[in-house]
């Protein structure tokens, strides 16, 4: 039987911090299922799941706690049951003028109709012909039943006049 766990992990950007993680997890005959890694600010943050049998997911947690006193990590066991189907999952992206607070009144616009992130990335870029800065995220959203996508895309096109929205 699998144990699940989901990883995170912070620390010093340097290389061999995957290579690291990667060859603990292969060692205990664990495997990657997904991840998200990303350097910001010098910073390394990442987040993973992986399985492991349940016979050799204590060695494991023990190995990774052991990897560097330099890298912060967080290691949660999750029950295969908390991988539930979605109901109906979209994508969308969002572009427009930044502005203090944006985050805010996006999750609160999605919050306020039951819909759930699944992975959001953003960024602050400059505008091609301007300068200014533009934001930009994308998000997979989790829509429960009751909920439409119309709906969902006319709530977040509402938020300002400058904010596009493509859902897909």
């Amino acid at each position: 039987m699998a144990t699940y766990l989901v990883l995170t992990i912070i620390g010093e950007d340097r290389p061999g911090i995957v290579e690291l993680l990667a060859k603990i997890i292969s060692d205990h005959s664990g495997n990657w299922l997904e991840s998200s890694m990303s350097q910001l600010a010098g910073k390394f943050a990442g987040i993973l799941r992986v399985s492991v049998k349940e016979d050799k997911c204590e060695a494991l947690i023990n190995s990774l706690e052991n990897i560097s006193k330099d890298l912060k990590l967080i290691i949660e066991k999750v029950s295969s049951e908390n991988f539930e189907e979605a109901h109906q999952i979209v994508e969308i992206r969002l572009i427009g003028n930044d502005r203090p607070g944006i985050i805010r009144e996006i999750s609160k616009t999605v919050t306020d109709l039951a819909v759930n992130f699944e992975k959001l990335t953003s960024e602050c870029a400059p505008a091609p012909m301007s300068g200014d800065a533009l934001f930009k995220a994308s998000a997979s959203l989790k829509i429960p039943k009751g909920v439409s996508v119309d709906q969902l895309k006319r709530a977040l096109e509402n938020l300002a006049d400058d904010l596009i929205v493509d859902i897909k």
